[in-house]
């Protein structure tokens, strides 16, 4: 039966393989054990995935270099007097 089984799963991998590398991707690399292991005790007491983790550094990294998603991420809608100025030209 199990046997049964594992067949069963192996040709339903092998028909939507293209499909979950259309939707997904993998990253394979390493960090050293050490980092590693502190980053999973962090996740771990504090709940997060490591899809949490990846999409989180993403944002930050993101916002360093887009002030709009910087400003939309922090919730700040106030703009410095230049800013306004620059706005009405685009406009």
């Amino acid at each position: 039966m199990e046997s049964n089984r594992k067949v069963k799963d192996k040709r339903y991998e092998e028909r939507h393989k293209a499909e979950r590398k259309a939707k997904c991707m993998v990253w394979g690399t390493s960090i050293p054990r050490e980092k590693a292991e502190k980053i999973n005790e962090f996740l771990k007491r504090y709940g997060y995935t490591k899809v949490e983790l990846i999409q989180a550094g993403y944002e930050e990294l993101l916002a360093r270099h887009d002030t709009d998603f910087a400003k939309l991420k922090d919730g700040y809608d106030d703009f410095f007097g230049f800013e306004e100025i620059d706005k009405k030209k685009t406009e």
